[in-house]
């Protein structure tokens, strides 16, 4: 399975930056925030079913980006989960094996891909941003890298990702069964998301 997986990413990563270098005027600031060889996660805003596909495209970064479960129906997104080795989760309850897996991911020093909106344009939506990120930052004892897109992803303009320095929450061990505090620290969170997004 892991060569196969090897093979396809060698045919069809270049052939998915080609495309995108075509379709997309992509930029990324500040990738180098991104710690080398070292566990972290990655957390940004939602706002459109490419945000992670492309981002993987066009960066060598390997992030292990989690994704709705439902979308595992679609036969051409199980191929590209399994080339960049996306997982599922189950967003309507607790995911038990989703967060045995992010845990396993940081403990190999690998980075893991969030989306704490939970669904596309949640905060515009008004939905509540899910508290798994900064649990799992918590409990894995590893920092957060924040970064926020930009853009429409209509072809022939520009997308923007931004990424921010990694915030760490180490001093808050302590407080990790502390719901509302977790919600405070998330909250914050996606303040700081948003300012990426915005940033100019």
């Amino acid at each position: 399975m892991k060569v196969l997986r090897i093979l396809c990413s060698i045919i069809i990563k270049p052939i998915c930056f080609i495309l995108d270098m075509i379709l997309y005027r992509v930029e990324i600031e500040g990738i180098e925030n991104i710690p080398k060889n070292k566990a972290c996660i990655v957390c940004g805003n939602h706002v459109h079913a490419l945000d992670a596909p492309v981002l993987l495209a066009r960066t060598n970064k390997k992030i292990r980006f989690m994704a709705k479960q439902e979308l595992w129906k679609s036969p051409a997104f199980r191929f590209m989960a399994f080339i960049y080795q996306v997982f599922p989760v189950k967003r309507d309850r607790k995911d038990t094996d989703a967060v045995k897996t992010s845990l396993k991911i940081l403990k190999n020093n690998e980075v893991l891909g969030i989306y704490p909106e939970g669904t596309r344009n949640g905060l515009a939506r008004g939905i509540k941003p899910k508290k798994g990120a900064v649990n799992l930052a918590i409990r894995a004892d590893v920092p957060i890298v924040p970064f926020g897109v930009k853009g429409d992803f209509r072809p022939f303009r520009k997308v923007r990702y931004c990424f921010g320095k990694p915030i760490y929450y180490s001093e808050y061990k302590d407080r990790a069964k502390d719901k509302d505090f977790v919600e405070e620290l998330t909250n914050k969170l996606m303040d700081r998301i948003v300012e990426l997004r915005d940033k100019e």
